[in-house]
């Protein structure tokens, strides 16, 4: 596809709701006929991005130990209304909305808040749910499925190891309350971004390290309950065939490979995939409609850089399309995507913690 290069105002220290002229540049590629602007900055650590009952656009901001509520109310693509919706958390990363409760994923454990729609302050006290182990990858992930059950994804501890902890390099399955925890997969290092649609369940993952540049690619995978899904013992090496046993760890053997689900879509090796959204809205072209958006947070373990990108993921065919760049000048980072959200506009939202910034991207045509 055609693309153009387009130039996203980012002003350095002053929230974007205040429409002052930029202090800074950063050029972007994205398609044609798209455009790009700054939805809110002056964040400290943007990561997970979650659309509320009413169209307000939850943050959570780890750094600073905060959910923060963005609004547009006069509709002009930029948040003029900024509140903090409870602070005091530890390292939140993940949102979720569930009937009258929004849930977050400390990364010591799932809290969830008394909400109805169009809070914009907690009400009431975070009530922990579920205790997960600190340390290791810090971030904890939590959506719900359609089932009405909650899911959450714990990193490992470690590059490669086997784990003591069950919960480590998994997704668990609770009840909405919490109880009756189970596995449902395993064998994913660190699965950051999930997300379903449909009956189906998408993770993304991040791979080992210290295999050099290129291996393993970085996948994306189709996850059922009860799966194994390689780590530490196995990798994909192409996309839907058999996994490739690890020799460098050489734990178990290549029979174990053979139980692995590969993924089912592979990207550029160490670019760190994130979080990701399913595009449901009605303005952009057709061809978007239901593809896999997902924010390659970049690398920092490889000699030349990869990620620092958005990219599309067909969820049938596993093809993977730049969506937009222009994060990477050379070996020199201008910005780091983090999770994306489909806005009530149509307009795709994404976060950005090497800028602090949440920038929105519309098709215009």
């Amino acid at each position: 596809m055609k693309k153009l290069s387009l130039t996203l105002l980012a002003a350095l220290g002053v929230s974007a709701c205040a429409q002052t002229p930029a202090a800074q540049t950063t050029a972007a590629q994205v398609p044609s006929d798209f455009k790009v602007n700054v939805f809110a900055d002056g964040f400290d650590q943007p990561r997970y991005l979650a659309l509320a009952p009413n169209g307000d656009i939850f943050v959570s901001d780890p750094g600073k130990g905060e959910i923060v509520v963005l609004t547009d109310a006069n509709k002009d693509g930029k948040a003029e209304g900024r509140t903090v919706f409870a602070a005091g958390l530890n390292r939140p990363f993940s949102i979720e909305f569930h009937k009258n409760y929004v849930y977050v994923g400390n990364t010591n454990g799932v809290v969830r808040f008394p909400y109805k729609s169009g809070d914009r302050k907690a009400t009431g006290a975070a009530e922990k749910l579920i205790d997960l182990p600190e340390g290791g990858h810090w971030t904890r992930t939590a959506v719900f499925g359609p089932d009405g059950k909650l899911y959450v994804s714990v990193g490992s501890t470690c590059n490669v190891c086997e784990e003591t902890d069950a919960r480590r390099a998994a997704i668990w399955v609770y009840d909405e309350n919490g109880k009756n925890g189970k596995v449902y997969a395993t064998g994913l290092r660190n699965a950051v971004g999930l997300e379903w649609s449909g009956n189906q369940l998408y993770a993304t993952n991040n791979g080992r390290d210290q295999l050099g540049d290129n291996l393993p690619p970085e996948g994306f995978y189709k996850v059922k309950e009860g799966g194994f899904y390689g780590w530490p013992y196995c990798y994909t090496t192409q996309a839907g065939q058999p996994q490739v046993w690890d020799k460098d760890f050489g734990r178990k053997n290549a029979d174990t490979c053979k139980k692995a689900t590969p993924a089912f879509a592979l990207t550029t090796a160490h670019s760190a995939p994130l979080g990701l959204a399913f595009y449901t809205g009605n303005t952009f072209p057709a061809q978007y409609k239901g593809q896999m958006f997902v924010a390659l947070h970049g690398s920092w373990n490889r000699s030349q850089k990869s990620g620092y990108k958005v990219v599309t993921v067909n969820p049938q065919t596993g093809k993977v399309t730049d969506f937009m760049t222009g994060f990477l000048k050379g070996q020199n980072t201008q910005g780091r995507p983090v999770d994306l959200v489909v806005a009530a506009d149509g307009s795709l939202l994404l976060s950005d913690d090497g800028t602090g910034k949440v920038w929105r991207i519309q098709y215009s045509k």
